[in-house]
């Protein structure tokens, strides 16, 4: 064999190489890619709203989502159940209960619990709420 014809040899040695001409070999490195990367997102989506209990499991968690519209949701994380979405409804619920204190609600939006003093007596009322 002359050194041409070795060079050659070579040459068509890669050309040949079975694992070369299989387009799926790429697939699975693409994948493992795309995995890492929506892994790496979802990380990042959490530590932008800056809630990392949402990774703990051993954290309890209450999220309220659209407070005070119709759509309000009320989300619950507790550790060893599953995730509980409660949604608002126009139902109305109602019962005996007794008063607990006075809730003022600010010019600023802020609401501010007054409890009642205990040497007032108790009192009971029927209470209405929705929910």
């Amino acid at each position: 064999m002359t050194k041409r014809s070795a060079r050659r040899h070579r040459r068509t040695g890669l050309i040949n190489n079975e694992d070369e001409q299989n387009p799926l070999t790429g697939v699975a490195n693409l994948f493992d890619i795309a995995m890492v990367f929506s892994v790496a997102l979802l990380v990042a989506l959490v530590m932008s709203y800056q809630m990392p209990e949402l990774l703990s499991p051993t954290e309890d968690i209450t999220l309220v989502k659209n407070p005070g519209q119709k759509d309000m949701q009320i989300i619950i994380k507790e550790e060893g159940k599953p995730i509980e979405v409660l949604n608002m409804t126009d139902q109305i619920g109602g019962g005996q209960g007794e008063a607990l204190g006075t809730a003022y609600k600010l010019a600023d939006g802020r609401v501010v619990y007054v409890p009642e003093e205990e040497d007032a007596g108790e009192e009971e009322v029927e209470t209405t709420t929705s929910g």
